[in-house]
């Protein structure tokens, strides 16, 4: 195992090196398409600023680090959700996992997002006071539908991975003119597979874990003849219940600090950085903080986790000022049993 965890960690400095900042002047910035796969959709995530690939998670682990749903506790797990993105863009998304023989085989895990970009305006070039012509109306939207799986190898080591089918559709446009002027149209559409993989290691020193995870690894795709790749995005974490060191009941009381260090195709290496108080296993309070970014700083949420007959629900919410866009409203509800 600890070959295992060498080699793990090797890859990860030989692929931060190779892509070292020192070397921006070779890289491309802000050259991925299909940005609705890097926005954090669950609330409890979000409220952690995104800081959740050493945290042990159930189906919304799928989202993040597939790999975390390896110590699922139940042998059914249900996430549905919504998030009221900025520019009246809405989100819906959903997970589902299922353990069967209490893990013997595994946790198999499905999980879906949806977008709704609203109504927008079409218009061409034209020769009138204008300078354009409206020709009617469209409406972008997008999807991703996935299957993923993970499994415990020990009592510490546990790797996990998804594969998605992620689809864009930006809606038809005016591409040329026939000999009679008639427009020309042409739909703007496209899907591709794309593969997540992920890891988690309890390393034995109190609750201490790591985590990391590659998300959205693609082929290249293209609209007409422009091509661009999938936000690609290499994390690491490292998370702990910082009580550990004191004199509390842990059974009551959980501090979780949670630190990832993210590395995006598309932007700068940022750090992401979560708290999360957990009161009697029933209430939660989270703040998260990312660093560097144009417009998010802080994020909040509080969460409330009651069990009924048997049945775990979880109630989250998170919220997210986003400088000069609107602010950013997550809900979350979680069941399990």
């Amino acid at each position: 195992m600890r070959t295992i965890l060498k080699i793990v960690l090797i890859a990860s400095f030989l692929t931060i090196l190779f892509e070292n900042p020192l070397n921006a002047g070779n890289r491309k910035l802000a050259q991925s398409g299909f940005k609705f796969l890097s926005v954090s959709v669950d609330a409890r995530s979000s409220a952690l600023s995104g800081a959740l690939t050493s945290l042990e998670s159930r189906s919304t682990a799928l989202f993040y680090n597939p790999a975390s749903m390896s110590r699922m506790a139940y042998m059914f797990d249900f996430s549905l959700g919504q998030v009221n993105w900025i520019a009246d863009i809405r989100y819906l998304y959903g997970a589902a996992a299922y353990r069967p023989m209490n893990g013997t085989f595994g946790v198999f895990g499905v999980s879906f997002v949806s977008v709704d970009y609203g109504a927008m305006r079409s218009t061409i070039l034209a020769n009138n006071e204008q300078g354009f012509l409206d020709i009617g109306e469209f409406s972008p939207f997008a999807y991703a539908v996935g299957f993923g799986y993970a499994k415990s190898l020990t009592n510490k080591f546990s790797v996990g991975g998804q594969i998605k089918y992620a689809f864009q559709d930006l809606g038809g446009g005016v591409v040329g003119f026939g000999a009679d002027e008639s427009p020309q149209t042409k739909k703007f559409n496209v899907g591709v597979l794309a593969f997540d993989f992920g890891i988690l290691y309890k390393t034995g020193y109190k609750s201490l874990m790591f985590g990391m995870n590659i998300r959205n690894f693609s082929q290249e795709i293209e609209y007409l003849e422009e091509s661009f790749q999938l936000p690609l995005n290499f994390e690491m974490g490292i998370s702990m219940n910082v009580l550990d060191f004191t004199e509390m009941d842990t059974e009551n009381h959980k501090l979780l600090v949670s630190i990832d260090a993210t590395h995006p195709r598309d932007y700068p290496e940022q750090l992401d950085m979560g708290v999360e108080y957990v009161f009697q296993k029933t209430l939660a309070l989270r703040m998260g903080y990312t660093t560097p970014t144009d417009e998010q700083g802080v994020s909040f949420g509080v969460g409330f986790s009651p069990t009924v007959s048997g049945m775990n629900m979880v109630l989250d919410y998170a919220y997210t000022p986003f400088g000069i866009f609107n602010d950013v409203h997550r809900f979350s509800f979680n069941v399990s049993f």
